[in-house]
């Protein structure tokens, strides 16, 4: 891929041949001038342009864009106010919500960088990435705080701020907004080279490790998002995909401020709610886990209501079986478009035209985003239609890199391309599909599990003398952890307990489901777990 420098702009020129191009979807653009601005900018242009519109609508709550706007920028100001200084990281631990979006745009505004946490985190998971990031704040609620409390001596952490309460050692949001005018301060920021937020992604060697995204990640994403399927300000878009995770602020934050769309808030799944909700607002699109669809199929309410307004859904997170995707559009009328995408990649790299949308693939490259397909083994040749490989990616929206894990950054980003870990292939018609994980990671209902990480908390039973942790494939959810267990010499324990024991110490989606106890965990010649047997084991 070439990269073209045009003014203030850059331009991704994907290379003529690639067969993709042939079957461009009529009317979407291939090539968009991403413009080298804050992620914040969104909003303020978004203000300007449709200051009365709904932005963002939770139960009997809403917010227009100048309202978003003003409280945003009081945040800033009372951020700033608090010590919090530029370029500082500060974590927002809360379910989606609107004080979650006040959050997001409020740290940005105030030139901190945001990093989102999985509101079902644990101690361990929240001890880790508020010292990996050395937050210096925080945003959650007051069904959250005492976890924070539990770990918070232990970090870097200075400042709490809660959205719903008043208690002894944290700060009111309310009396925040109340206090600060609408006045956030001045900074300079470098889109291509700040960071505006970090997710976090399941590794294969512990912890989850940090996604650096720019600020021109994200504005290219969101834009890139927002092009393919045409968004402007008259959709309205079910905001129920985790506002933490990289596909949810993408979809459900940044794309629709981009177009000026507005979003109706789920903080939870209930498949007749979202299908009252999507007739009374008249929806227009849906983003989802497959697995919320296979319930959604298999709810007795699918054809109770009017869905007639919805352009399209997309389904994501994890494979979708064909009959799911033809039961749902048997059922209901409207198309399923099929896509893929990393957090390491803002996150979309791949959508289906929705006019030719082939089940069992993940569509085509978006605008400006080249994808090919290499010889895993030396990451290096590219392999024609039809052979598998490993997927590799390039463009606007790709990360900066891993915070704190240079050798895990140079792994992944190698002259220019997104080392995805996903073995594939592509069709003549430059159609993708994902056939295998070349990383270990589990997908548990769109979540990311590290093997390493549940084996982590194995280890600490005094029984256990050595584990592996595999994904054992399940129609429902895609894949369960079932762990393997090799037990010290002259113990016993039963399996339950093992299960409960690390369902007490971890978020509840990597929790185990099965145990199996084994005489030898299969290791390479220099010791490396062969996970690879044991996921042959259960079929996968």
């Amino acid at each position: 891929m070439k990269i073209l420098r045009n003014g203030g702009h850059v331009e991704y020129q994907v290379p003529p041949d690639r067969p993709w191009l042939k079957f461009w979807p009529e009317g979407v653009p291939r090539h968009l001038d991403y413009p080298e601005m804050p992620l914040f900018e969104l909003l303020s242009r978004a203000a300007q342009k449709w200051p009365e519109n709904i932005a963002f609508s939770c139960r009997e709550r809403q917010l227009t864009y100048k309202e978003l706007d003003e409280l945003t920028g009081k945040l800033a100001a009372g951020i700033r106010n608090l010590g919090i200084e530029a370029g500082d990281r500060v974590m927002l631990f809360l379910t989606n919500s609107l004080e979650f979006i006040i959050g997001y745009y409020g740290i940005l505004k105030a030139g901190g960088t945001v990093t989102t946490a999985n509101p079902l985190y644990r101690q361990v998971e929240l001890r880790h990435q508020l010292n990996d990031t050395e937050a210096k704040a925080l945003i959650t609620n007051r069904d959250l705080y005492p976890l924070v409390k539990e770990v918070q001596t232990e970090t870097q952490l200075r400042v709490v701020i809660l959205t719903d309460a008043e208690e002894n050692g944290a700060i009111s949001l309310g009396q925040i907004l109340e206090k600060y005018p609408p006045t956030p301060p001045t900074f300079t920021v470098r889109p291509k080279d700040d960071v505006a937020v970090i997710v976090y992604t399941g590794g294969t060697t512990g912890l989850p490790k940090g996604v650096l995204l720019t600020h021109y990640n994200l504005v290219a994403n969101a834009m890139q998002n927002a092009a393919w399927f045409g968004w402007s300000d008259k959709d309205v878009i079910m905001g129920l995909l985790p506002f933490y995770h990289s596909w949810g602020g993408c979809t459900c934050i940044n794309s629709p401020i981009y177009s000026g769309a507005r979003v109706i808030i789920l903080p939870r799944f209930d498949a007749e709610e979202l299908l009252m909700r999507v007739e009374r607002e008249k929806a227009t699109v849906i983003y989802g886990a497959a697995t919320m669809f296979a319930a959604l199929v298999n709810s007795p309410v699918i054809t109770k209501y009017d869905l007639s307004s919805l352009r399209y859904v997309k389904a994501g997170a994890m494979p979708i079986p064909p009959e799911i995707r033809e039961r749902w559009e048997r059922l209901t009328g409207v198309k399923m478009d099929l896509g893929y995408g990393l957090s390491e990649a803002s996150p979309e790299t791949h959508n289906s035209p929705l006019k030719k949308i082939k089940s069992g693939t993940i569509g085509i490259p978006v605008m400006d985003t080249d994808a090919r397909i290499v010889d895993e083994e030396t990451g290096e040749t590219e392999l024609p239609p039809g052979q598998m490989g490993e997927l590799v990616i390039q463009g606007p929206q790709v990360m900066k890199g891993y915070l704190n894990r240079p050798e895990d950054t140079r792994e992944a980003l190698r002259n220019g391309w997104l080392y995805t870990g996903d073995l594939a292939m592509m069709d003549e018609e430059g159609y993708f599909r994902i056939l295998d994980r070349k990383k270990e990671t589990i997908k548990y209902k769109g979540y990311t599990i590290a093997p390493a990480e549940v084996e982590a908390v194995l280890y600490e039973h005094p029984t256990v003398k050595e584990c592996a942790v595999v994904g054992k494939p399940d129609p429902v959810v895609g894949e369960v952890p079932k762990a393997y267990v090799v037990l010290n010499e002259g113990f016993t324990v039963d399996k339950e307990e093992l299960i409960n024991f690390c369902a007490d110490r971890i978020a509840p989606y990597k929790r185990i489901r099965e145990v199996e106890f084994i005489e030898e965990i299969p290791k390479t010649p220099v010791g490396k777990v062969l996970r690879r047997v044991l996921r042959d084991r259960e079929g996968c």
